[in-house]
Parts: C-alpha cells; structure tokens; sequence
C-alpha cells in the first residue's frame, strides 16, 4: 500500500511538473522569439489597467452588506416605559418570528424609540426587511393613536453612514431665525442639486412659528376650553373648494377663500359666543409671530451656527461628491445676502483623498526602496529597469480585475498593493538573479534568458502559489470580517499572478534583448563604483560565513535546532507585554467629546457648561476649531465637542491630548466627559427587576473603575428624570363626562403644544400654527391643577360643562428613566468605557476574568458585545483562515517537490517567523490587532517561499549525483543571494508602511512592523533551519530504503 502511494505521488509529480513546465516555458519562448507581441501584451494590460482605475469609485473602507434593520418609532411626550410597554414590546413579539432573526435591540427614550433588528450570516436580509415591514404594518393599528407611523430602514454600516462633509451657516448681522429661513429656503435645496448627494441634516434651527400663547385666566373667565380653541382656528384658517358654474361658454372655479394672510388676523377669530357677544381668540391668547422652542443649539468657534451634515446616496463616489458639494458652495456665496457665511467645517472627502493620497506615496516609496535594493545586488541599471518594471505593470494590471469584480479604491485594496509591493518584484528578481548566473557560465542572451527562466521557473510557480494559498482564504473568511476584508485577499492574490505572469514574459524578454555593456558597468560613477565593490565583499563574506556555519550546522544538527526552539519559545512569553485589541486607535486630527449634565437639566444650562469647556478648551494650541451641539439625541442634557487638531507634525500625538483633555474638562463640576466616540469596553447585564439591575450595575461599576486603563466609565442606566405624575380618577371623570383620551390629548396641547393649522407666508412657505399655555401658566403643578377641561356634558343652559383638572386627578412628584434599553426581549443595562495608557484587549481580559468572579442572583447574567465581542469572532476567523493557509501551503508544496514528506521539513520553519514578529511588535509598542493578523498571515507565504527555493535547488542537485550534505551546501551558497535580494526588498519595501507617517497610517503599520521582523527571524532560521530537517528526513528516507533492500535480499536468498 506504503509503495503504492509513492508510485501515486511521483506519477503525479511527474504529470504537473511535466505540465507546469511546459506551461511555463511556452510562454516565456513565445516572448522571446516574439518580442513585440509579448510588448503589446504588457501595453494592452497597461492600457487597460489605467482605464479602470479611472472608473473605480473612491471611499475610506470598501462596504459591509449589514444584515441589520433599523426602525424608527415616535410617540411624542410619551415616558420611555410607555413607548416599551405600548409600541417596544408588540412589535418584539412579532418581529421574533421572521426567519433569521438573530437578535433584537431596542432603546426607549422620551418621546422616542429605536430598534435594531440583527440578521444571521447568510439569511436573506432583503426578505427579512419586507417581512418586518409586514409586521410593523400589521401591528401598527394597534398602537395609540398619537403614535406616528414607525420607519422601517436597512442598516448601512459602509462608512457611507457618516456625513461627507459638514458645513456651516453664520453671520454676524443676520438673527438665526433669518439664517433658519435661509438655509431651508436656498442653501439645502442647492446642495441637493449635486450629484451623489442624499441626506441633509441640520441642527440648531430657529424655524418661524404663529404660536397662540393661551391664558389660563381668560380661558376660565370666559369658559372655554383648548378643544373649543383649537377647532375654531382650525375651521377658520382654511380655503374651501366649492365647485364651479358654468355660463354659457363660460366656466369659473369657485372657491372659498379663508387662509389668513397676516398673522394678526389669527387674533381675530371669534372661538366662542356668550350672549350674542363674538369672543375673539385675541381676548384670551397672545397672538406672536415667533420661533419654535430651542431644541438644539449649534456653534462654531463661539459663534452660533446652523450646521449641515451632508450625507450620500449608496454608492456614491466620496471624493466626486465632495468636489461637487464644495463647488455648490462656492456658487452659493454669491447670492448669500451680506454677512452671511457658508464654510466648510469638515469634509470626510477630503480626509479620504488624504488618506488614500498617503497610502500611494507608502507605495511610491516602496516601490523605490525595493529598486534601489535591487541595483545594489545586481549592480545594473539595466538589470534594477528590466526588474523594477514588474512593480508598476502589476500594480495597474490588478486594477483591471478591481474594476471588473466591482470594487472601489478604498484603504483595503490600496493597503494590499501597498503589501504587496515586495512581494510583486520577488519573482522577478529571482527569475533576473537566475539569468545573470546562467550569463556567468559563458551563455549568451537569449539562452541564458531561456534556461534560467526554465531551471527556476518551477520554484517561483511554487513560491508565488504559495502566497495565493495565504490570501485566498483571507478573501473568503466568514461573518463581518470576511466582507471586509474580501476586496484585500482578492487585490493580493490578483497583484502576485501578475507579477508572476510578467516575470515569465517581460522579464526573460527584455533579458535576451537588452543586454548589459562589456566591462565596469560602473566607469562614469567612480563612487557608486567603489561603494557597489565594497558591498560586494560583504556579500562575499557573508556566503563564505553562512558556508562555514551551514556546514556546522549540519553537524550540530540538534544543539541548533534547540537553539532555533528556544529563541521560538522565548518569544511566546512576549505575548503578555505586547496586549491586542481589535484595531489600531488612528490619528485623524478629530476629537469628539461626549457631555452629560445632571438629568432634568435644561438645554440652557446644558449649554452654559458646554460654553464653559469650549473656553477651557481654547488654551490648547494644537485645537484648530471648535465645533459644539447642544441638545443631541433629543436630549437636553447631553453635548458633543467636536474639535479639529492641527496637523499630526505641529502637535503632540492625540493620545496626549485627549489625556490632557481629561484632566482640565474633568475640573469644570457638574459634567460627566467621554472622550472619543465607540467605547471599546462593553458590558451588558440582563435581569427582570429593574431596581435589581441598578443595585447590580452600580456595584460593577465600583469593581471595574479600580482596573487600570479604564477611563470614562458610564451606565446606560441613567438618574431618573423628575416627572410630575397625574393620576385619573376614572369614576369622578367618566361621571363628568371625561375619559383618559380627552384629557391626554387636551394637556399635551396646553403643555407641549400643539400644531393645529398652517399659515402661508408671502415667501411662499408654510409655517406651523401652535397652541400652547402661555410658559408662566405652567411651571408648577399648582398650574396644571388649575387647568380647566371640556366636558361631552352640559350645564342647565346648553353650555358644555367645565371641569378643572384637579376634580378628576391627582398630581404627585415622581421619577422615570431617561431611556431604557432592551435586547432579545428583556431589560438590559450596559455598561460602556474607554481604554487609556494599556491594550484595550488586554484591559478587557481583565474585565472578563471580574465578570466570571462575580457572582449574580438567579435569573440574572451578563452579556458580551462590544470591540472584545468582535475582536474575539475576528482573531477566531483569522485562525482558520491560518489553518486552511497552512492546508493549501502543503498542497502546493506537496504538488511541487511530489512528495508528501519534504513539505513538512519547509512548513516546520514556519512557526519560527513568529519570532521576529512577536519581538517587532514588542519592541515598537505595538498590539496585536487585525492588520498585524493579515501580517502574520503572510509571513506564512513568505517563509516557504525562500524555503522552496533552497529546497528546489538542493533536490536538483540530489538528482545530479551529489550527496544530500553536498546538495545543501551548494543550494545554500546558490540560493543565498536571490533569498537576501527578495528579503531586503520586502523590508525595504514594508519600511514605509511600518513607519506609519501618513493619514491612517497606524493601521499600515501594524502589519509592515510585523512583516518585517517576521521576514527577518523567518528568513534566518530558514537558511539553517529547514536544511537540517531536509538531511533529516534524507537520512531517513536513505534508512528506510536500506532496510527494505535488506528485506528484498534476506528474502530472495
């Protein structure tokens, strides 16, 4: 059986081999013998290549198809526990049974709700989204009438979630109610002309409103009631189509005119008659031609503002939008009246053309390092040319495949070439460094071309698949992750066939034809000259050491490979000090702060404190602007700073600042400060007694504040805000002729109030008409107590009957939630808090290890979620992604040397890349993160790919006749230069990368820092290493072999 399989395995060998040779070498002999046809080829991929990356569309990250679904719920002056018990909880139970559902998440504020619906992987959102709108549309009768229609939305976590560019509006002349008018009127409109554009939100609006500021004295004067008020101004303020008549040939329209043209006039109308005597709503409201109440404030550097965020429609070109917006608004501030002003605050547009602009300078650089890596080996600018061509024809190349597959020019795909740039010129250095050997054998042109592109051609097949076997599970790894980073595997995979098909065309092409000058090459540069011999002799040197110490090696087999298992070892005990987290934190140049103020505060006090830090904040140089809100998420006691920092080299690094930051905002009393905006510890405790929670979540708090790191620690479970309670009396309303619906809707009039009409201004806008109390009619509950409410009943003289609110309610100071969040149907409580000064994975392993200590009451248990959540779900699909690497690796291995032991001695190597990574990381500060993952990843590639070199050689020897110790020898001293060549191009090539200067460049680093000292630690102990287990396994192979010739002989005999 044993024997059968061998005759398999070298059957097959022979088979592929037979055929990738053949493959190889028609190629590389039709671009020799037809040198023109093979430069058509590389033009047309050049052509080709460039066209596509015109179409490509630009964006930060390539997007995420979210299997999630968004429902907006409103239920104005409605409690959080209202919204939970009469719209949360009915459509929990029904959306629970769509198919695929996964989780529920839902928040209820006051007056408002928001629920998030998270799909499976793999189930059809699509069908899921219209199943939900069933649902809602089928429960939707059910739900209090004041209740607006629920908005069902698909989630779009692409980055396209975020504003583009955010501008704002101000003057100093102009009032912000004028600047409301303006920015409704002209500036939103206009912009919606550009192309791309979809949403615009805008905050801080002072939007005109007739409001009708009723006087409870008048009111109960005169008897009247909101009701009666309210429909009298309704009934009054309308045009009423009548019909038309016809005059002989004539026909006229006849229309009843009613619609108020002035807003005086709404003074006039007569709501109510007492003895013949018409009342006029003059003589019981204030009639103001006023603004809506202040639900937002915005500034800008001090100065009150109108803010607009700019959001795009799916698939938008980022950077074309931002173009189109900015050039919108320089059409605009010509016809802006005088002094007013319309800037731009932020555009992400042009952060995005920053950072993307960065990363092709990284690549740049690469690519000239590598060069010049390359001339110094080869000493020939013809030969560094005829190499460093593959560079840029690859990267172009792959542009074609980028468009075709439909992807964008994002980070991702710009990072994978950025990766990619060592690795593309490998093969043609190898191929180049090949063909200069065969010319030292006294070969010419164009058969040195051929045979030394077709002695190494199989091992740079072999090297080149090696690193598609790496980056194709990468393109194709489960959940979130997969998604995002499938445009990077694909990039990857695509740039190194290209480099490989350009090696075995373009390189052996241009190697026949354009030949090196007889003697020094270096004459007319005498220093280059004199540089180029002198490290010449070091290289000299370093093959006569590496000689000397390979041939010891081989002896002292086991104290080396001790040696080589040890240094492996020692570096896993740098994991502790080196931590992880889920990604790198960037240096963007934006701070957002976070405020509360004590629950119950007013939006004006909100605002003082905001006003109190931005002054605070002015003492920092590095703050470019200052942009504040006041008011967010329908909550007047909440804030958010957004500061702009100037550039990363005039400053410190933002981690300082925000340090700093904590330090002067933590003095100013009665703020709560988050700095930053997704918290990277999340914590959720779920429970049936909502007190219990409280008791639980406040007793963790205390334990997770004393962990080191943890900064900026808050509950979802906030202080309850003060709430007056009224309480009906249902028998004494129901015998006055009263019920719950009458008297809800008349005080949500007189508090809150009430739109009831429109009024058409000669600008040709409509403007809300409100009725509400006068403000100095209720401030107290003494005031509401003495609300006066219209009864279905009547007096003895037909009027309708009056009761005060007192006679049929109760009115008690209580308390209720400011929000209250629920997930998979029940009551949560979270916890949320950033990481300063450690890892965040490795602060959140501790919070881990407290929560699995603490002990909770029955029916009680935490949650997890958050960044350790996903980190967790990505560093698990990066493992197996690692395992079907090391999979494939051995397939192409296997296929390569046809034999199913070799590849083992070269994959044994691999584990020791880790060194050199794990040491990087160390010693430069890093975590170990996504990106440093994808870098770990491709050191898998890397560390085969000298191995397959040395291993190619050292078999071809083996057949020649040479003993296995002489095969390694000569391979070792063959193989070495092409092994340095490809490793000095790649660390030269990642330096930019690992340096990390440009915008985002915390991410690029993390991977090149681990790529380089991976490639290093790899490529050292490869060259010792994977010989001594190659006589290893020779050794045993020749044993074996002994023994069953033995066996054969005894038996024959």
């Amino acid at each position: 059986m044993r024997m059968a399989c061998q005759a398999v395995a070298l059957s097959w060998r022979a088979n592929l081999t037979s055929f990738e040779r053949s493959l190889c070498m028609w190629i590389t002999k039709v671009s020799i013998k037809h040198p023109v046809f093979a430069t058509m080829v590389i033009l047309a991929l050049l052509v080709l290549g460039m066209a596509s990356y015109g179409l490509l569309p630009v964006e930060r990250m390539p997007p995420v198809a979210s299997p999630q679904v968004f429902i907006q719920l409103s239920y104005p002056g409605a409690s959080p526990e209202a919204i939970e018990n009469d719209l949360i909880k009915p459509l929990e139970e029904q959306i629970n049974t769509v198919n695929g559902v996964k989780h529920i998440w839902a928040t209820a504020r006051e007056g408002s709700a928001f629920m998030s619906v998270e799909f499976r992987m793999g189930a059809n959102s699509a069908g899921g989204l219209q199943e939900i709108r069933d649902k809602v549309a089928l429960i939707k009768p059910n739900f209090p009438k004041e209740a607006k229609d629920p908005l069902v939305l698909k989630a779009d976590i692409s980055g396209e979630s975020e504003p583009v560019m955010q501008l704002a509006l101000r003057s100093g002349t102009l009032s912000l109610r004028e600047l409301s008018m303006l920015s409704e009127q002209m500036v939103i409109k206009r912009l919606r002309t550009a192309p791309g554009v979809g949403s615009i939100n805008s905050n801080g609006l002072v939007n005109r409103q007739i409001q009708l500021r009723l006087r409870r004295d008048a009111l109960n004067s005169y008897g009247l009631g909101v009701d009666q008020v309210m429909n009298a101004v309704r009934e009054a303020n309308q045009d009423v189509p009548a019909g038309r008549i016809v005059n002989g040939n004539n026909e006229q329209l006849v229309r009843l005119e009613g619609k108020i043209k002035d807003p005086k006039q709404f003074g006039k109308i007569i709501i109510a008659r007492q003895a013949n005597t018409p009342i006029y709503l003059e003589q019981v409201a204030d009639v103001v031609d006023g603004e809506q109440e202040n639900t937002s404030i915005s500034r800008l550097d001090g100065q009150s503002v109108i803010s607009l965020d700019v959001f795009p429609i799916q698939g938008a070109n980022i950077v074309e939008l931002g173009e189109g917006v900015k050039s919108a608004v320089e059409k605009m501030k010509a016809s802006l009246p005088a002094g007013a002003e319309l800037t731009v605050v932020q555009a992400n547009s042009d952060d995005i053309k920053r950072a993307l602009s960065d990363t092709k300078v990284t690549i740049l650089e690469g690519g000239i390092l590598t060069t010049l890596i390359v001339f110094m080996f080869l000493h020939s600018w013809r030969s560094t040319v005829i190499t460093a061509l593959t560079l840029p024809i690859s990267v172009i190349a792959t542009f074609i495949v980028v468009h075709a597959c439909g992807f964008s020019l994002n980070m991702l795909t710009l990072m994978a070439l950025s990766l990619s740039i060592g690795l593309l010129i490998d093969d043609a250095i190898v191929v180049r460094e090949n063909i200069v050997r065969h010319l030292g054998m006294g070969k010419n042109h164009v058969q040195a071309a051929h045979e030394g592109t077709e002695e190494i051609g199989l091992a740079v097949m072999a090297t080149t698949f090696a690193i598609v076997a790496v980056f194709v599970p990468v393109a194709f790894m489960h959940g979130i992750i997969g998604q995002f980073f499938f445009q990077f595997g694909i990039t990857v995979t695509v740039a190194v066939l290209v480099s490989l098909f350009v090696s075995f065309t373009l390189d052996p092409m241009l190697s026949s034809l354009w030949h090196d000058p007889e003697g020094d090459r270096l004459k007319n540069w005498p220093r280059m000259g004199r540089f180029m011999a002198a490290f010449e002799r070091q290289i000299e040197k370093l093959h006569h050491i590496y000689g000397r110490f390979l041939a010891w090696s081989l002896v002292k087999r086991k104290t080396v490979l001790a040696g080589a298992m040890a240094a492996f070892i020692a570096s896993l005990f740098l994991l502790p000090f080196i931590g992880t987290e889920f990604e790198p934190k960037v240096d963007n140049g934006v701070l957002r702060l976070q405020l509360n103020t004590p629950i119950g505060s007013s939006l004006n006090y909100t605002d003082a404190k905001t006003k109190q830090i931005e002054t605070a904040l002015k003492s920092f140089k590095e703050v470019r602007s200052i942009q504040s809100a006041v008011g967010v998420q329908n909550s007047k006691n909440m804030a958010e700073i957004t500061l702009k920092l100037v550039d990363r080299k005039q400053r410190r690094s933002q981690n300082d600042i925000e340090k700093e930051i904590r330090k002067v905002v933590g003095r100013v009393a009665g703020v709560e400060l988050s700095v930053g905006g997704w918290k990277p510890i999340f914590i959720t405790v779920f429970g049936p007694d909502p007190s219990q929670l409280t008791q639980i979540t406040s007793d963790l708090m205390k334990k997770i504040a004393k962990i080191p790191g943890v900064v900026d620690l808050e509950s979802s479970e906030k202080a309850f805000t003060p709430t007056l309670a009224i309480k009906i009396d249902n028998e004494a309303a129901s015998d006055l002729g009263l019920n719950n619906a009458q008297i809800g809707s008349a005080l949500r009039a007189l508090i809150s109030g009430e739109t009831i009409s429109h009024w058409l201004a000669s600008d040709g806008q409509n403007y809300d008409v409100v009725v509400q109390l006068a403000e100095s009619d209720r401030r107290t509950a003494s005031d509401l107590g003495d609300l006066y409410l219209t009864s279905s009943k009547t007096n003895s003289d037909g009027s309708p009957l009056r009761v005060s609110l007192r006679q049929v309610a109760t009115l008690e100071n209580s308390s209720s939630s400011q929000q209250l969040k629920r997930l998979d149907m029940q009551r949560r409580v979270s916890l949320y808090a950033n990481v300063q000064g450690r890892p965040s994975g490795t602060v959140s392993n501790e919070v881990q290890a407290l929560l699995d200590k603490t002990e909770l009451p029955p029916g009680y248990h935490f949650g997890a979620g958050g960044q350790q959540a996903e980190m967790q779900e990505a560093f698990a699909a990066f493992l197996g992604a690692i395992g079907l690497a090391v999979i494939f690796i051995y397939f192409v291995l296997a296929s390569q040397f046809g034999s199913f032991l070799q590849p083992l001695a070269i994959m044994a190597s691999l584990p020791f890349s880790l060194t050199g990574a794990l040491l990087a990381l160390f010693l430069t500060g890093t975590t170990i993160n996504l990106f440093s993952m994808i870098g770990f990843m491709m050191l898998l590639g890397l560390a085969v790919k000298n191995a397959i070199l040395l291993v190619d050689f050292a078999n071809s020897a083996k057949r020649a006749g040479q003993s296995a110790k002489e095969a390694l020898l000569e391979a070792g001293q063959v193989r070495l230069r092409p092994i340095l060549m490809t490793t000095a191009a790649m660390i030269f090539g990642m330096l930019p990368m690992a340096i990390g200067l440009g915008e985002g460049g915390e991410t690029q680093a993390a991977m090149g820092r681990s790529i380089i000292g991976g490639v290093i630690s790899s490529t050292v102990l490869t060259l010792i290493v994977v010989p001594i287990l190659y006589a290893y396994l020779d050794g045993w192979a020749v044993k074996r072999k002994a023994r069953k010739a033995l066996k054969l002989a005894l038996a024959t005999n």
